[in-house]
C-alpha cells in the first residue's frame, strides 16, 4: 500500500524522533545529532521514578494512593500514574521520568485503538508499571501499534472528521491528519523531557 505523500514526512519525523527517545532511554548509545554515538546507562528504576522536586507527579503503588495534589492514581494494576479531573492543578505539578513515560505509552495505545481498533479502550484499562524495563518496553510497544497503523492509512482517513474517536482530546471534532500531527508533537515535547531529566539526574549533587 502507497502511504499518501503528505504523510511521509510526519512519519520520518515520527520515526526519528521514537529512535532517538528509545535509544536515550535503553542505552548503550545513542546519536549525539551527528552521527557520533555517545555511550548512555540504561535507564534505572531509582532514575525512572525520581522526584527532582517536592510534591512531583508520579507512578505509584495503587496501595500507598496519589501524590500531593492528586486525587487518583489512573489504570488498572498495582501502579497507576497521579492524575485528577479538570480542572487541573496550576501551576502543574512538575513529572517524573516514570509519568512522562506513562503517558506517552497510554496516548499512543488509545489512540491507535480509537484509530483502527475496537475504539473501547479507556484510561481504566491501561497498565502503568514501576519499572523502568517493564515501562521502556510498554512504551515501545504502544509506539510499534501507532506506526503499524499510520502506515495503512490512505488520503481519504487522513482528511476524515473524528476518524479517531480517542476521548481525551479534541480528536473527534480533528481530521485525522492534525492527530497524527499532535501525536509526533506530544513525542517530541514529552522526549526531549525525559532526555533533560536523565541529564539532571546524571548531574545530580
Amino acid at each position: 500500500m502507497t502511504v499518501p505523500a503528505r504523510l511521509v514526512p510526519l512519519i520520518e519525523q515520527f520515526e526519528f524522533t521514537r529512535d532517538r527517545l528509545v535509544n536515550r532511554l535503553r542505552g548503550p548509545v545513542m546519536d549525539s545529532g551527528n552521527g557520533t554515538e555517545v555511550p548512555v546507562p540504561p535507564l534505572t528504576d531509582d532514575e525512572y521514578r525520581w522526584e527532582p522536586v517536592a510534591d512531583c507527579w508520579s507512578v505509584r503503588r495503587r496501595a500507598d494512593g496519589p501524590g500531593a495534589r492528586a486525587t487518583v492514581l489512573t489504570g488498572a494494576g498495582d501502579w497507576g500514574r497521579d492524575a485528577t479531573p479538570a480542572p487541573h492543578p496550576v501551576p502543574a505539578p512538575f513529572t517524573t521520568i516514570a509519568w512522562r513515560t506513562s503517558h506517552l505509552a497510554e496516548m499512543f495505545t488509545l489512540r491507535t485503538d480509537h484509530t483502527a481498533g475496537g475504539r473501547t479502550l479507556t484510561r481504566d484499562d491501561f497498565r502503568s508499571h514501576g519499572d523502568a524495563a517493564t515501562a521502556v518496553a510498554d512504551l515501545e510497544r504502544a509506539m510499534a501499534g501507532w506506526h503499524a497503523m499510520l502506515l495503512g492509512l490512505t488520503d481519504a482517513d487522513l482528511d476524515t472528521m473524528g476518524y479517531c474517536s480517542y476521548p481525551h482530546g479534541s480528536d473527534p471534532e480533528d481530521a485525522l491528519v492534525d492527530v497524527v500531527w499532535w501525536m509526533n508533537q506530544e513525542l517530541l515535547a514529552h522526549g526531549a523531557e525525559i532526555a533533560l531529566l536523565r541529564d539532571l539526574y546524571r548531574a545530580r549533587g
